[in-house]
C-alpha cells in the first residue's frame, strides 16, 4: 500500500468513524437516556444530565474537529480531483455540508454553557430529533453520492470539462478535452 493511498483510507476511516459515533450517540441520547432520565426525581435527573453532558461534550468537540478536517482532506484531496466538473456532485455535497453545518452548531449548542443557547437545551429531545433526521439526509446524500460513483470520463468530457483519471493506483492525471 503506498502511503498516498493509506492516507486516504486513514482519513476516510476517520470520517465515517466519527460520523457512526455522534450520530449514534445522538440516537442514544434521545431515545434511551433522556426517557429514563425523565423517571428520575429531578435532582437526580439534573445529576445525570450533568455527568452525561460533561463527557458527552468531549466527544461533540473532538467530534465536528475531526469531521471537519477529515471532511476537509477528502473534499480537497481526494473529491475534487475525482469529480470536476460534475455539476450534480458538487450541488449535492454542498447540500451535505450546508446541513453538516448545521448539526455542528446545533450539537455545539446542545453541549454547550452559553446562555443564549439555554432555551435550545430546554427542548433538548426535540433539537435532538432534528439533529438526527439531518443526520439520516446527510448520510443518504452520501450514500447516493459514493454509490452513484465517478461519471465515465465520456460523460463529463461531454459537458465541456476537464476529466480526472485514476492510472491503475499510481496517482492522479488531468486530461484535457476536447472543444
Amino acid at each position: 500500500m503506498d502511503g498516498e493511498l493509506a492516507l486516504r483510507a486513514l482519513f476516510r476511516w476517520l470520517h465515517v468513524g466519527t460520523a457512526i459515533v455522534l450520530l449514534g450517540g445522538m440516537v442514544f441520547l434521545r431515545f434511551v437516556l433522556l426517557p429514563a432520565a425523565e423517571r428520575l426525581t429531578s435532582e437526580a435527573s439534573e445529576t445525570l444530565r450533568a455527568r452525561v453532558q460533561a463527557t458527552w461534550k468531549v466527544f461533540v468537540h473532538a467530534g465536528v474537529a475531526l469531521l471537519l478536517v477529515s471532511g476537509l482532506y477528502n473534499y480537497i484531496a481526494v473529491t475534487i480531483p475525482q469529480h470536476r466538473g460534475d455539476g450534480l456532485y458538487h450541488a449535492l455535497m454542498g447540500t451535505k455540508l450546508l446541513l453538516a453545518l448545521a448539526v455542528f452548531f446545533l450539537v455545539e449548542a446542545l453541549v454547550g454553557r452559553a446562555a443564549v443557547f439555554e432555551r435550545l437545551r430546554q427542548k433538548s429531545k426535540m433539537w435532538l430529533g432534528i439533529v438526527i433526521l439531518l443526520g439520516a439526509v446527510i448520510v443518504a446524500i452520501s450514500g447516493f453520492l459514493k454509490m452513484r460513483g465517478v461519471p465515465a470520463p465520456s460523460d463529463v468530457a461531454a459537458r465541456g470539462s476537464r476529466v480526472t483519471t485514476q492510472h491503475a493506483g499510481h496517482g492522479r492525471g488531468e486530461l484535457p478535452t476536447r472543444d
